[in-house]
């Protein structure tokens, strides 16, 4: 299944970027979960950094090693995402959301909850994310 890129519509102002922004958040999560690499990646900028596990990890590095352990735990987990809170300026963007993922990945339950800031740029082709930051703990009994 490929995911496409969603389209940048400029009318309506900061309104349409916004749910351009959201969008462009959600398909990059829906390409993970149908393990689309190709597609997630086209979401992301050639200068993107991945902020996880008190690491930074630059495109290459995340192309590398660590993009298909997010597919493997997106198509192994339940999760349910949170609304997507956007704020636009020019052509930036940052973007809060969180997270609740369920279920086993690599022979471990999984119960937690998660948080995620996006930082995206408008570039020719719609808004892409520049860099993601990611934080999770087991949710508390």
């Amino acid at each position: 299944m490929q995911i496409a890129a969603p389209a940048d519509p400029m009318v309506n102002g900061a309104q349409s970027d916004s749910a351009s922004v959201a969008a462009t958040i959600r398909a990059y999560h829906e390409a993970l979960t149908a393990g689309d690499s190709l597609a997630a990646l086209k979401l992301l900028t050639p200068d993107a950094v991945i902020v996880e596990a008190g690491g930074i990890e630059t495109l290459a590095d995340y192309r590398s090693h660590h993009l298909a352990s997010d597919i493997s735990f997106a198509k192994a987990v339940k999760q349910t995402r949170g609304s997507i809170h956007v704020r636009v300026r020019g052509d930036m963007a940052w973007a809060t959301s969180t997270s609740e993922a369920t279920g086993e990945s690599r022979g471990r339950p999984v119960n937690s909850v998660g948080a995620e800031l996006a930082i995206l740029t408008r570039t020719p082709m719609g808004w892409r994310i520049s860099a993601f930051h990611w934080s999770s703990r087991s949710r508390r009994s």
